[in-house]
């Protein structure tokens, strides 16, 4: 019964997630690592790269209904998105060489800088 419950769990946290990304253009993943943490018990490695895996099918179902709505700029997703591949390969390998609390720690200073950020 607590594997039913704790799978229900995650079900909702995805659905929250999935949300979260198809309102605000992202951020799915600011969702994710906690509950994966928290919920379901995580180390913070795993809930880490599991949310970027979890976020690349959410980004594609939003960016469907955005490309369908006409909400889509083709520069600016090439300009974008070769810095995002850049990124996102080096945040990756970076990953895997820092410890779960420095992750955990860095995790938390972007989400209240982005939170500042969004207040200013």
């Amino acid at each position: 019964m607590a594997d039913i419950k704790s799978k229900m769990e995650m079900l909702g946290a995805g659905c929250a997630a999935g949300a979260v990304n198809g309102v605000f253009g992202g951020g799915g993943g600011m969702i994710v690592v906690p509950l994966l943490t928290a919920v379901g018990k995580k180390p913070p490695l795993v809930a880490h790269a599991t949310a970027i895996l979890v976020i690349l099918p959410v980004s594609l179902a939003s960016a469907i209904v955005y490309l369908i709505n006409g909400w889509f700029d083709t520069e600016l997703f090439i300009a974008v998105c070769l810095g995002v591949i850049a990124g996102g390969f080096g945040g990756a390998k970076m990953l895997g060489m820092i410890s779960p609390s420095a992750a955990t720690i860095a995790f938390a200073a972007v989400m209240f800088a982005a939170g500042i950020r969004m207040i200013i």
